[in-house]
């Protein structure tokens, strides 16, 4: 062992992000709320093992380092969760709420959805009223929004942000504590605005500005996706184009990531750098690249105020931030130690952010990225071809590198592979880069003069390029295939062995094969559950020879797509329900698997006729049942306490697993 690190000498600070993310990635995973003074104690240890590191022998000070991130690690991702402990919504809310728009977006349902905070509920005291809440405008569509930054007035439901669809799934408790949402709902009534935005919200209002001015100028989906590119403002793109674009895996070229911010900096860069390079004084008197090098950090962090700073754009901006200022500083701009260092801001800043796909993606892309082209450098297999070829192999390589790269963690996020993606990037990316963007750049400096029309025709011709690229892409057959979500251990083995080839140095680096192999194998191994329960008894999935059978073709249809996608399995929630036998009972669903009679009641009327059930039963309902000896029930009184349930059928019995949990986001409602 003290070998193998003394010989990683000076190649061992990319290792450092690692081990403070496995601290972090051990807090998540830790299955109950570690203890105030547990996190106190990792932290001082961190601390003490960190000061003890130095002056000792390359390894022993190596292995102290990792030991010492953990444990701050650990520390950090408990004190950020218990820093953004606020009120959670503990019963269903039905009556006036008034709140300032701090976002606009669309649902999953394609519906406008508020972002509200400085939220006044009627009857719930100040202290217990959640920090932010989302709710979505449904029937409003030809009602203009408030602006953000407005105080908005309406009548609407309610309710806490809900548990994992089923056990060991996403859990949006947990992604709503981090975001400070303490509720979630809908409303069906006009919205009213009370006041208009205050003058602190000047940011807020410029960029509902842009986008409305390109949405103008640009009608229909373009317009759209023009806004996003430049604001972030999603709400003027459809669901369907939506779709389009993830089943043809582009979705990733509307988020404000790693790709917008690098080609805007690198806009800006060159652009800068050209100008200063026109005037004989300044081409041989100024420090042109380093002038370039503020100049497109400047351009960067603007881009950043003005998109709303949501995480992704926040990781790709210190990414950016960090290449400049390398350069500034006569270091190479784009390094495994620029990478680590991108990495250890973003993880400090927001240790969440680990457990989400846009880090991992944006990581695991960007890293794959330069110890490819590192290797390729070394062996220079770039010197042998034409001048004009070299930037067409830069393009391919770059491309399948970083769809080799992001495919393992998309499929396991969001269980679908596309497999026309490479072709679709190929053909949509250089456009993004070689019009859209620079045009996007030229549309904000000419904006302010009223002459922004030319570039935004130009941008709106690569826009409806790469629109059509996505439908036709999505459109070819087979376009889509869907995996199963894989095991808990499949995710870190594959980062496990992807680091170990990216950033070992020797031959040890090949070791890292073993647990990306093993990652495969557990994965096409997936085991599913024989039996889903949804969280309010509304829905019941059990699988068959034939796939999950659902016991309903409508109603519950998040959980049912939630649990589809998790199979990877086709179809829908209509084809899943005609997998489940008929019954002559309305509203009352039948099956039997494993020896085991499952009946769902379906609301009230159905529960009233329940009548006991034997011991190979199992009863479902969305509706309170009474006790009844030797019957296993689970009701809504009894799901409140368990959250969504997962049954394995094996030789020594049924094994269950729930949704349940002790920590911070699963106690803190207010009851």
């Amino acid at each position: 062992m003290g070998q193998a690190l003394t010989g990683q000498r000076g190649h061992l600070f990319p290792w450092c992000p690692v081990a403070l993310g496995t601290g972090i990635g051990l807090y998540f995973a830790w299955p109950s709320e570690p203890p105030v003074w547990g996190l106190v104690l990792a932290g001082g240890v961190g601390a003490a093992l960190l000061v003890l590191s130095r002056r000792r022998a390359v390894w022993l000070a190596a292995l102290a380092v990792a030991v010492a991130l953990v444990a701050l690690g650990l520390a950090l991702a408990g004190a950020r969760a218990h820093l953004l402990a606020g009120p959670q919504l503990g019963f269903r809310y039905y009556g006036p709420i008034e709140g300032r728009v701090v976002a606009i977006d669309r649902s999953a349902s394609d519906a406008l959805r508020l972002t509200l905070d400085r939220v006044v509920l009627e009857r719930v005291e100040p202290g217990r009223t959640p920090l932010r809440i989302r709710v979505a405008l449904h029937g409003q569509d030809d009602v203009p929004p408030p602006q953000p930054g407005d105080i908005a007035l309406l009548t609407g439901h309610l309710a806490p942000p809900a548990g994992a669809a089923e056990p060991g799934g996403f859990d949006f408790r947990r992604h709503a504590w981090f975001l400070r949402l303490g509720a979630v709902g809908y409303t069906r009534t006009p919205v009213l605005r009370l006041a208009p935005a205050a003058e602190g919200q000047r940011v807020l209002r410029l960029r509902h500005l842009i986008a409305d001015r390109v949405r103008t100028a640009l009608p229909g989906e373009t317009g759209g996706f023009a806004a996003a590119i430049m604001t972030g403002d999603r709400s003027g793109i459809g669901r369907a184009t939506l779709d389009t674009l993830r089943h043809s895996n582009l979705a990733h070229l509307l988020a404000i990531s790693g790709l917008h911010m690098g080609l805007l900096a690198s806009t800006v860069f060159a652009a800068t750098r050209l100008a200063l390079l026109l005037p004989p004084r300044s081409r041989h008197h100024w420090p042109g690249k380093k002038i370039a090098a503020c100049v497109a950090l400047l351009a960067a962090a603007g881009y950043l105020a003005l998109s709303g700073g949501n995480v992704a754009t926040q990781r790709a901006f210190v990414m950016a931030a960090v290449m400049l200022v390398a350069v500034l500083f006569d270091r190479r701009a784009l390094s495994l130690r620029a990478v680590a260092l991108a990495a250890l801001i973003v993880l400090v800043m927001r240790p969440e952010a680990l457990t989400g796909p846009g880090f991992q993606m944006s990581f695991a892309a960007t890293l794959a990225l330069v110890a490819v082209f590192a290797a390729m450098r070394d062996a220079a297999l770039e010197r042998g071809l034409p001048r004009l070829a070299r930037p067409t192999l830069a393009l391919v390589v770059s491309s399948v590198t970083a769809s080799l790269a992001t495919a393992p963690v998309s499929m396991a996020h969001f269980n679908i592979v596309s497999h026309y993606g490479l072709i679709a990037n190929l053909v949509a990316v250089p456009v993004m880069g070689l019009i859209v963007v620079p045009m996007a750049v030229a549309v904000a400096l000419l904006m302010p003069l009223g002459l922004e029309a030319l570039p935004l025709a130009i941008m709106a011709l690569g826009l409806d390029w790469i629109l059509w690229v996505a439908a036709t892409a999505s459109g070819w057959p087979g376009a889509l295939g869907h995996v199963p979500a894989p095991g808990r251990w499949v995710l870190p083995l594959m980062g496990l062995g992807g680091l170990m080839l990216c950033l070992w140095h020797g031959r040890g680096r090949w070791l890292g094969l073993a647990p990306l192999c093993l990652a495969a194998l557990l994965w096409a191994r997936a085991d599913r559950p024989d039996l889903l329960i949804a969280d309010s008894g509304a829905l019941v999935g059990v699988m068959t020879e034939a796939g999950r059978a659902l016991s309903r073709e409508r109603g519950a249809g998040f959980v049912a797509r939630v649990w589809l996608e998790n199979d990877g399995q086709a179809g829908g929630q209509d084809a899943a329900a005609a997998l489940w036998p008929g019954s002559d009972t309305p509203r009352v669903a039948r099956i039997t698997t494993a020896n085991l009679a499952i009946t769902h009641f379906q609301g009230k009327r159905a529960a009233a006729g329940f009548a006991g059930c034997g011991a190979a039963e199992l009863v479902v309902s969305s509706a309170n049942l009474p006790d009844w000896p030797g019957c296993e029930i689970f009701d809504p009184e009894r799901l409140s306490r368990t959250g969504a349930v997962a049954i394995w059928h094996g030789p020594e019995g049924p094994r269950i697993e729930t949704a349940a949990g002790a920590r911070l986001w699963h106690a803190a409602r207010d009851r």
